[in-house]
């Protein structure tokens, strides 16, 4: 690795915190140095297999329990060329439906939140109960056939989880839980359900969805597209552990990359970990290499008197990123303060585009009041800023998918940095591929 230091960061003892979330390393699998086919990324007929196979199967984010609190509360979300309603019902519980009216096609609601008693199709006014069931179609005598079967609109299988609900279009989906594993125990911790909506975006992006995901699975490309966060994360030093077909990596924070010589000053960014903290970074008189242990000292200490309970959560979660994706288009930086949460969603026909949600949870001090939701906001790549950080991603991307329909461009040249890419693909071709038959035909 191309270094002007050798750091060795210190870590958490695993053991010390048996009932927090894991912090040992999960040992590598083997899974080959083979190219992975750009065609995944550009071929129409992959993504109509990644949608048959993949899409339709596995269970995804649907949106937050919170704002789902009452009987009749619902979140219309899309997903490829479905949209699904997801909606509370009077005894607490969430289902799930397709937002489409049985009679003509019409879409019963747009995509978004809102609260319903009922719902009807301002075509003709068939309406459905909150359970899916027809509960009026004018004239009904007029149709010879009757209703159509069941009287209802087909049940997706729906359940809630770390303060999201969740869904799948697959009605052999099989447990939630059984899904997610082992993630509800490393996530738990956090009390994600305790952090307050601070933004919420979707951003129309001319990538594959998977481009994406891969920009969100390394820190390798951060020398490249972000060289301002060596100055406050340590890339060298970066944990990674797959889970199956769910996995995350560790990332040091208010610390220096050794890809850049140690400053004698604090860096800006370091500085912003400390003032947010409860630090003064006037009275610190240690080294910038001490920053890191120091800052999880002081929460460790102070926390409790800020009204932030931080005791589920080992040291190194009170500074570092630990980044999870959870299988498919999930992506999570999770730290003790706040969450940013993303969430990849394919186009429904071109496999050159796909839309990016961004939601970002804070931690609210115990007493203090909950800001508003923020509103939810959609618009193009480019109409406007997103963060630098993530700009820089927005404006890389693209060419990356142009890049990737060269005819020399056979694929994903991949090294041990980018290890979540391969076992994400490795669980991509268990969906596509199940029998092991074809997995190498684009």
């Amino acid at each position: 690795m191309d270094v002007k230091r050798k750091i060795d960061i210190v870590r958490v003892n695993p053991q010390d915190w048996p009932d927090g979330t894991p912090a040992w390393k999960e040992e590598d699998p083997d899974l080959g140095s083979a190219i992975i086919p750009a065609a995944r990324y550009t071929s129409e007929a992959f993504m109509k297999l990644e949608w048959e196979r993949m899409w339709t199967k596995a269970w995804l984010l649907g949106g937050r329990s919170d704002d789902m609190a009452e009987p009749g509360d619902y979140i219309c979300t899309e997903i490829g060329k479905e949209s699904v309603l997801i909606v509370r019902q009077g005894d607490g519980s969430v289902r799930a439906f397709p937002n489409v009216c049985l009679h003509r096609g019409n879409r019963l609601r747009p995509e978004g939140r809102g609260n319903a008693e009922q719902f009807q199709c301002m075509y003709h006014h068939w309406t459905y109960d909150l359970g899916g069931k027809i509960c009026r179609i004018p004239d009904l005598g007029t149709f010879p056939q009757g209703a159509p079967p069941g009287a209802a609109l087909p049940a997706y299988p729906a359940e809630e989880w770390g303060g999201f609900v969740w869904y799948s279009l697959n009605p052999d989906a099989g447990p939630l839980a059984d899904y997610l594993e082992p993630m509800q125990r490393h996530l738990s911790p956090y009390h994600i359900e305790r952090m307050a909506w601070v933004r919420d975006s979707t951003v129309e992006w001319n990538c594959n969805w998977k481009a994406a995901v891969d920009a969100f699975s390394e820190v390798y490309h951060v020398q490249g597209i972000h060289p301002q966060l060596q100055w406050y994360l340590d890339d060298t030093n970066c944990q990674i552990d797959l889970y199956g077909k769910h996995s995350r990596y560790l990332v040091p924070f208010a610390t220096v990359s050794g890809r850049v010589a140690l400053p004698s000053a604090i860096p800006p960014a370091i500085h912003d970990i400390m003032v947010k903290a409860g630090m003064d970074p006037a009275d610190y008189e240690g080294r910038v290499s001490d920053i890191r242990l120091d800052v999880q000292k002081f929460k460790r200490k102070h926390g409790p008197d800020q009204g932030k309970d931080y005791s589920s959560l080992n040291d190194d979660q009170l500074t570092d990123d630990y980044h999870y994706s959870i299988f498919p288009n999930v992506s999570m930086n999770v730290h003790a303060d706040d969450v940013m949460m993303f969430r990849m969603r394919p186009h429904a026909t071109d496999p050159n585009k796909m839309l990016y949600d961004i939601w970002m949870f804070e931690l609210i001090p115990e007493g203090e009041e909950w800001p508003v939701r923020p509103r939810h906001q959609r618009f193009a790549h480019g109409d406007r800023s997103i963060g630098q950080v993530l700009d820089q991603d927005a404006f890389n991307l693209p060419t990356v998918q142009k890049g990737m329909q060269s005819d020399a461009f056979p694929g994903l040249w991949i090294g041990d940095q980018e290890l979540r890419i391969r076992g994400f693909h490795k669980a991509l071709t268990d969906y596509i591929y199940p029998d092991g038959q074809g997995a190498s035909d684009l």
